[in-house]
């Protein structure tokens, strides 16, 4: 199937979204640390913030499908419980997944069927950073980064005991889901203590006719063996003091779900973690604040037979240090300086094992700096890396030798990004920004070899590939005046280098098992192609009537964004980007309560390369609601019908094997308590 022509151009439709009157959906106006150690707007990181009462209703039970909808982020979906975010059109190793700023580590950028390991139930606070973050947190964040943030270190002083509570009931899934957080201190010590835990059925959905490996199977209202539990909890406490703080962690997370594109196949998942942070403020001399962080992270991964064997099982091991420090002012500088170490070794052993083992180290130094400049804040920042990935090559046991002798490659990558903005917090604020950003190849992209079960492909690495190179530019225009406010956004990237997974033309012979045929898989190899992306976001909300706290308020919110992706020399489509999206949407809220009505619009999803097929689109409605109950503490309820039309929906942004399979859920009812003391 040739790739059908484009009906939009993001830049023209950004241009006429900026000189029209139309305003957009937003998160509230929080100040982002994580990507922004210089204040709100460094280095002009378009970001994204959930907390609250927005957490709550659009918490999910994976971090992407929290997450999809932000402006400029989809999510990966392969099934309803593996879903990873995707920022601007790119995923995987290009989007950064961090746990309170420090490496979260799992396989769930090896394989969309491989669940990411945070779960959103007992995150606090989610912070999205759109577009490149590679000075602070490395290549793996070209797309950006998402930091989940809860208090599982204190950082704050706490006196007494104090605590907070969600249960929630329902969905599409029929999930019973709850989690329990105390916290309390004494003087200078503070502790925190948590538990969490979710079960769901089979996903249910508009009445659909799956379709695998091109065959139609018979029509059904569930997608199956979606169904999933999971528990966890952590305990942590520390020294605090109005001027720093120091403590460590201990979490542990549990994991256990379906497989939909392999219907006898269970996930069976554990991370255990041990973090340590503290923070020093106020100080005298040339560096004022110090800021250190550090972590060790065991992650286990099955994927479990029909007949209770273990097929195939990953394992990863990983270390991370982070040291950050900002100095005095130099003049008219400011900034800070760090250094960031990770260690990471991973093992597949099975009969999926596309991947040896390999081992993963990567050191790097950075510098972000701001002055003022009459008018404008100008800023600017470089990070220098040195990334070693190895591989183990063959086991001296193996039977079937595919991977080769042990090998090593070494990069350096680089990058370097150059901003500049003016306005306020209030009235107009404009920024630009323009950056250079060098990935190092991950472990799979070089030494992958072997039949991926989740693509359906044999998988094929090179380990010549060079560091992947990209050019970024953004500019950027809003408005704020009180509860009013408008943002756009148009972004472009261009990759001299970008490590795609392509289709070579050739079958790969697979043996059959215990007597079955042979079967033949098509080959996608690894290779550096030169692309580009480029698009456009614009959101806002508008107040229309009253004011918030007396009487009755009214606001409207409307959003759109868009990205075109190419791969320059084949001259076709990227895959898996998501389409044109529209949304709309009226909040009302008064003395104890908030309901609100949302529509969401994806235009078809016509561009794709030859190996993949047109996305219908679709819209849905949501509605919500929440009260504040008579019960002498601050106790809510909620509620969500999402889906009201009962549409059915396919997300463009998963992988084609799986889009048949798993459409989005149907019309469901979600209620819930939150209630804190």
């Amino acid at each position: 199937m040739s790739p059908s022509r484009s009906k939009f151009h993001p830049l023209a439709t950004a241009a006429l979204l900026c000189a029209s009157t139309a305003w957009a959906q937003s998160t509230p106006q929080t100040v982002v640390v994580t990507g922004n150690p210089l204040g709100r707007d460094s280095l002009a990181q378009p970001a994204s913030v959930l907390s609250g009462a927005g957490l709550s209703v659009r918490r999910a039970g994976t971090l992407g499908e929290t997450l999809d909808g932000l402006p400029g982020v989809a999510a990966s979906g392969f099934g309803p419980n593996s879903s990873r975010p995707v920022i601007r059109g790119l995923d995987g190793d290009r989007v950064r997944l961090l746990d309170n700023g420090g490496a979260s580590v799992d396989a769930s950028s090896l394989s969309f069927d491989h669940a990411a390991a945070t779960d959103p139930l007992v995150t606090e606070r989610i912070e999205v950073l759109r577009g490149p973050a590679a000075l602070l947190y490395g290549g793996s964040a070209t797309g950006g980064v998402v930091n989940s943030i809860d208090n599982r270190i204190p950082r704050a002083p706490a006196t007494g005991l104090s605590g907070r509570a969600e249960l929630r009931l329902g969905g599409a899934a029929a999930e019973r889901s709850g989690a329990a957080v105390l916290e309390g201190g004494a003087g200078r010590w503070a502790w925190h203590a948590d538990v969490f835990g979710r079960r769901a059925n089979d996903l249910r959905v508009p009445r659909y006719t799956p379709v695998e490996d091109g065959t139609e199977l018979d029509p059904t209202e569930r997608v199956r063996n979606s169904a999933s539990r999971s528990s966890g909890g952590a305990v942590g406490g520390g020294w605090v003091s109005d001027r720093g703080y120091l403590g460590a962690s201990v979490e542990t997370s549990r994991n256990r779900y379906g497989v939909t594109v392999e219907p006898d196949v269970f996930i069976r998942m554990q991370r255990d973690r041990l973090a340590l942070a503290g923070e020093w403020r106020a100080l005298p001399g040339p560096l004022t604040q110090i800021t250190a962080q550090a972590s060790h992270t065991r992650y286990q991964h099955e994927e479990v037979e029909g007949s209770g064997a273990v097929g195939t099982t990953f394992k990863s091991s990983g270390d991370d240090l982070r040291l950050q420090a900002r100095h005095a002012p130099l003049g008219p500088l400011t900034g800070v300086v760090g250094l960031q170490t990770e260690n990471m070794d991973f093992s597949a052993l099975g009969e999926e094992a596309f991947v040896p083992g390999t081992r993963t180290r990567s050191a790097a130094l950075f510098a972000l700096e701001e002055m003022n400049a009459g008018p404008a804040v100008l800023g600017f920042g470089a990070r220098l890396e040195r990334v070693r990935v190895a591989s183990e090559g063959d086991a001296p046991d193996a039977t079937e030798l595919r991977f080769g002798a042990a090998t090593e490659r070494r990069y350096s990558p680089r990058s370097a990004a150059l901003s500049a903005r003016v306005g306020g917090d209030q009235g107009w604020q404009a920024s630009v920004s323009a950056g250079h950003t060098e990935r190092a190849p991950a472990y799979y992209e070089l030494y992958a070899d072997g039949v991926h079960i989740a693509t359906a492909a044999y998988e094929r690495g090179d380990p010549t590939l060079p560091v992947e190179r990209s050019r970024h530019a953004e500019l950027g225009l809003g408005w704020t005046s009180g509860p009013h406010h408008v943002k756009a956004s148009l972004f472009s990237t261009r990759f001299s280098r970008f490590i795609s997974l392509d289709a070579t033309g050739v079958d790969i012979v697979v043996p059959g098992e215990a007597g079955e045929p042979d079967s033949l898989v098509p080959e996608y190899a690894f290779r550096a192609v030169r692309a580009r992306l480029q698009g456009f976001e614009f959101d806002g909300r508008t107040r229309v009537m009253g004011a918030a706290g007396a009487g009755l308020a009214l606001d409207l919110t409307a959003g759109l964004d868009g990205v075109h992706g190419d791969n320059l020399d084949s001259g076709e489509p990227l895959p898996r980007l998501a389409p044109l999206r529209l949304r709309a949407g009226v909040e009302a809220q008064g003395a104890g309560w908030r309901l609100g009505l949302g529509v969401r619009h994806d235009a078809r999803q016509r561009r794709v390369p030859a190996t993949d097929t047109a996305t219908p689109g679709h819209t849905r409605v949501d509605l919500w609601a929440s009260g504040d109950l008579p019960l002498g503490n601050q106790t809510t309820w909620f509620a969500k019908l999402a889906n009201l039309g009962d549409t059915l929906a396919y997300n463009a942004a998963t992988i084609a094997t799986m889009r048949g399979l798993s459409p989005a859920a149907g019309r469901a009812l979600t209620v819930g308590l939150r209630a804190r003391f």
